[in-house]
């Protein structure tokens, strides 16, 4: 049962945890960061910057991500249909979906923006 009181759905699993793993390296990294990094570090200050850097990523990145895992690990559905339940188990309104609904708009300008700077890349 999930926690949304339905029965389970066979859902893909990963074939090993390195392979979740790298995947969850390479999403969450970005070309991005690898390409600004060292601009960024010498703009803002060196040294005092990468700390600050790794004092978000500890407190703010670490957490939300450990979160939407544990959420999607715990219902093992599509992302809107996970935070409907976790609504839905809490007595909150279904509408919460929309959040997921968002972050999957947020991922498809993201994935537009990195197709535009292939796209430069290779011209």
């Amino acid at each position: 049962m999930t926690i949304a009181g339905r029965v389970d759905r066979k859902s893909e699993t990963w074939s090993s945890r390195l392979g979740f793993v790298l995947a969850a390296v390479g999403s969450s990294v970005g070309l991005g960061n690898i390409w600004r990094f060292t601009y960024t570090t010498g703009e803002n200050g060196g040294g005092a910057f990468v700390i600050a850097y790794l004092v978000c990523i500890a407190l703010i990145a670490f957490p939300l991500l450990a979160a939407e895992y544990a959420v999607g690990r715990r219902s093992g559905h599509s992302a809107v249909e996970s935070v409907q339940a976790l609504a839905r188990a809490s007595g909150k309104s279904e509408l919460w979906g929309g959040v997921a609904w968002l972050g999957m708009l947020a991922a498809f300008f993201i994935l537009t923006f990195y197709c535009v700077v292939s796209a430069w890349f290779m011209a």
